[in-house]
């Protein structure tokens, strides 16, 4: 069949990432301030019962935000591992990979403040 799901091959793959995740959590601070955030956000965006156009925009803020930063950080370990030594181009690359995760952070946050600020 086309179509056939092996489902012990699924839940081991959704095991692997959700370790992977909880890994991230223990690592990486920013990850886990940014997780923490994003708790924050969703608990008040039910709580101010936002319009559904307004949650679908924060979810996929929070989401863009998150999966930024989990791509820096996969980036950082993986040039940690190919090159130990402090480079500067290495440097450069972290740096860049920040200032991206910053700036969806902070289109997220003014979004965000748009979006909440009559609730205040």
């Amino acid at each position: 069949m086309i179509l056939s799901i092996d489902f012990k091959k699924l839940a081991k793959s959704f095991k692997f990432a959700v370790s992977g995740i909880e890994t991230i959590l223990k690592e990486e601070h920013a990850f886990k301030v940014m997780f923490l955030i994003a708790i924050l956000v969703i608990i008040a965006m039910f709580y101010f019962g936002l319009p559904l156009v307004q949650k679908v925009l924060l979810f996929i803020m929070i989401i863009l935000v998150l999966i930024l930063e989990l791509i820096n950080s996969v980036i950082e370990k993986v040039l940690d591992f190919v090159c130990p030594e402090l480079n500067g181009k290495v440097k450069v690359i972290k740096n860049v990979l920040a200032g991206i995760v910053l700036l969806a952070s902070l289109g997220a946050a003014v979004i965000g403040i748009l979006i909440f600020s009559p609730h205040f």
